[in-house]
């Protein structure tokens, strides 16, 4: 059986786990902590990052768009990508805006000093980063709320890893209780629909020790 190393809050390994169920890939799932620079996890992956897939035959897979994109040719069924060149195009587009435009913005800044900091012993959570975070989250809900206004999925009229990619970045920072739900309906309705998917039961399951999700996190109708 095919293995990935991940943490719970890592919105990359997130999007390769939902990746993984919508395709009905059997896996098991490795915590690694990153921070220790394991030797035997370095050897699979030299950056010290997760995801890390590693197949059934040791084949090792490393980046969470390598492995999605890996995953899609080896498993096409259903299709995550997109069909003609333009819809992949758009896929991508939009994959690279949660991937790098809202980590920067909002998960990475909430996570590393909501849960990360605590757990290293690195001191206080930086407030400052805290308020950048929930101030620029408005405009990724915007964003959301703008297109599902226009296109039933993020992407178009089927769901696709641009709808996975952001809905993993979401759910980490929904786990600490940061999505202003109330003021964004549309994007609600958008969440509501992927977060009742069967792939996404393995994700609402997670529960951090010592840090427990809001109530509404695990439940598919808010």
């Amino acid at each position: 059986m095919r293995t990935l190393y991940h943490l719970w809050l890592s919105p990359f390994s997130r999007k390769v786990r939902l990746v993984l169920a919508e395709k009905n890939l059997d896996f098991h799932m490795e915590v690694e902590q990153t921070w220790e620079r394991r030797r035997e996890f370095l050897a699979l992956n030299p950056t010290g990052d997760v995801p890390v897939l590693v197949e059934p035959d040791n084949t090792v897979l490393a980046d969470s768009m390598a492995i999605c994109e890996y995953l899609e040719e080896q498993s096409p069924e259903p299709n995550l990508i997109g069909q003609q060149p333009y819809d992949r195009a758009e896929v991508r587009r939009l994959v690279a805006w949660f991937d790098q435009k809202f980590n920067f913005e909002v998960t990475d800044k909430l996570v590393n000093e909501k849960v990360m900091k605590r757990f290293l012993g690195l001191g206080e959570p930086d407030s400052r980063e805290i308020r950048a975070a929930q101030a620029n989250i408005h405009t990724h809900l915007d964003y959301i709320a703008f297109l599902t206004d226009r296109r039933f999925w993020l992407a178009g009229e089927q769901m696709t890893l641009a709808d996975i990619a952001a809905a993993a970045h979401i759910s980490a920072v929904d786990y600490l209780g940061d999505v202003p739900w109330a003021d964004y309906k549309s994007a609600k309705n958008w969440y509501a629909r992927i977060k009742s998917r069967p792939s996404f039961q393995g994700i609402l399951a997670d529960a951090i020790p010592g840090l427990p999700a809001p109530k509404h996190y695990a439940d598919p109708d808010f």
